[in-house]
């Protein structure tokens, strides 16, 4: 059959509501640049044009025309080994928001996808269409879905009000001031454009969305929400880190085995928990400073971007300042939380260290016969106010800036002990820590709960257990946990898990 009948069917056997949302995921905001055949143009108007002449006139017909084009470059691309260039990013979003939408063109050279995948150096689990969705978007489109034409009509009222923001921009005229979003797919049209306007303008991104959660606070609740929705549900759901779908982030879990009874009970727990959560999971054992540089390198690879977040456990011996290699040197530990933070791949994404070591020989002994043979160390056990509001300061968007970020910002490091303090061991399962935090990340009581709530219910759990120490003494102490946190945004634990053999990858 004919090339051009096969697009042509293959677009008219998709709604306007879906071509809206493969419009959207397909012109994603946070395309990597510098890179390989981009020639640094603004693409306002590529991307922001067919949205607006189909919110005007109520016609698909420029994004059809937008993904007839895409198919024929794809059609048209032949993969260039080892260099990857911009094209290969387009054709992977492209094919994983049809696989999402389930419009995945009959004609797509999936072979095509395979050698893409290869230049990425994806693994096997990284190649299921999941992880190339961006999981900022989909919870945008979920905020959309949330919404009623009439909401989204109110949220274009209140934007074309803010004369300093739309000044000057000749897709806003094409709209114009008055909409009407009912018929099928123009209200995802118009969400999507004032998405993909504010991310353009520098008002909003994966981690700031203060600005469009304004906006969505003006609509009228009884007239914007959909049926069991409220304006208080639609913005809280912007006010988590985005890590919808499958994987959740990527692992990385380094351990000392050497001089650590139990080490290997504890990388064994920690694989097992980061896989219940869904993600997926490196594990390095006996780390040395020149492992970690090596994993670092790797990290800064492009393939990492399109993860969600990315957790690391570390653990060794160590005390106030650093930690213990497999090796016998010494690494600082403020070095090694400063390092990895600051890798591109991850920006604007959650990173979670859980600092498994002794901070010290300090310990919070308890003294009197009732607490002597008593401990788990050596065995396994079973704004409201409107006047507050008016005394305070009017921050302007004037002096807001959202493009400039500290490396440590959306970071938390959680330590298994305080500062100069010890950090208990059981003889043959190891930290104390670890086995509590992946018992109360496994339960149920972490569906849908934040990471902070599970560490505080850690820090009591951790802190009722009696633990003794290993030598003559055999000092009963009790352990305290804590946690640091650059967080901007709250990371929720997946409610429903998202084992990878549910679906299927493309063919290799």
């Amino acid at each position: 059959m004919d090339e051009v009948i096969q697009v042509t069917q293959w677009l008219s056997s998709i709604t306007p509501r879906k071509k809206a949302k493969l419009f959207f995921f397909t012109t994603h905001a946070d395309a990597p640049s510098p890179m390989v055949g981009s020639n640094d143009v603004d693409t306002h108007e590529e991307t922001q044009l067919p949205m607006a002449t189909t919110v005007a006139l109520h016609n698909f017909k420029n994004i059809d025309e937008f993904l007839k084009k895409k198919v024929n470059t794809f059609s048209c691309y032949n993969v260039i080994e080892n260099e990857i260039t911009k094209t290969d990013y387009e054709y992977l979003r492209f094919y994983s928001a049809c696989k999402y939408l389930d419009v995945v063109p009959p004609f797509l050279d999936l072979e095509k996808i395979s050698a893409i995948q290869n230049k990425f150096e994806m693994t096997d689990e990284e190649r299921d269409y999941r992880l190339l969705l961006d999981s900022a978007d989909l919870v945008l489109e979920k905020v959309c879905d949330s919404l009623k034409p009439a909401g989204v009509s109110q949220m274009w009222t209140a934007l074309r009000k803010d004369r300093n923001l739309i000044r000057g921009v000749k897709t806003i005229d094409i709209i114009g001031f008055f909409v009407d979003p009912n018929p099928t797919g123009i209200k995802e049209c118009l969400f999507f454009f004032i998405v993909r306007f504010l991310q353009k303008a520098d008002k909003i991104n994966r981690v700031n969305t203060n600005r469009l959660e304004r906006l969505i606070a003006q609509c009228d609740e009884s007239s914007s929400c959909e049926e069991g929705k409220t304006i208080d549900f639609i913005i809280d759901s912007l006010r988590f880190y985005p890590t919808e779908l499958y994987p959740f982030g990527f692992c990385l879990i380094m351990c000392v085995i050497e001089g650590r009874d139990g080490a290997m009970q504890e990388i064994e727990k920690t694989m097992e928990i980061s896989r219940h959560l869904g993600m997926i999971t490196h594990t390095e054992k006996n780390p040395t400073k020149e492992t970690i540089e090596l994993v670092k390198k790797e990290l800064m690879k492009p393939k990492y971007q399109f993860y969600s977040s990315f957790p690391c456990w570390f653990m060794s011996h160590g005390d106030s300042n650093s930690m213990v290699l497999a090796d016998g040197e010494t690494i600082e530990r403020e070095w090694f939380l400063t390092s990895f933070p600051d890798i591109s791949t991850f920006q604007l994404k959650p990173k979670v260290f859980f600092m498994v070591s002794c901070r010290g020989a300090n310990k919070f002994s308890l003294k009197g016969d009732e607490f002597e043979g008593q401990s788990a160390t050596c065995d396994y056990y079973d704004i409201g106010s409107a006047l507050i509001r008016n005394r305070m300061l009017d921050i302007t968007d004037s002096v807001r800036d959202i493009s400039y970020v500290q490396p440590m910002m959306d970071t938390l490091v959680a330590y298994s002990t305080i500062l100069d303090h010890l950090s208990g061991r059981a003889n043959t399962h190891g930290s104390i820590y670890v086995d509590r935090a992946c018992v109360l990340m496994s339960g149920n009581i972490s569906r849908g709960r934040s990471l902070t709530e599970i560490l505080e219910h850690l820090s009591q759990d951790l802190h009722e257990i009696l633990q003794e120490t290993m030598d003559e003494d055999r000092i009963v102490y009790k352990q305290a946990c804590h946690y640091d946190s650059f967080f901007r945004k709250t990371l929720k634990l997946p409610y429903t898990r998202h084992p990878k053999e549910d679906v299927h990858s493309a063919p290799q």
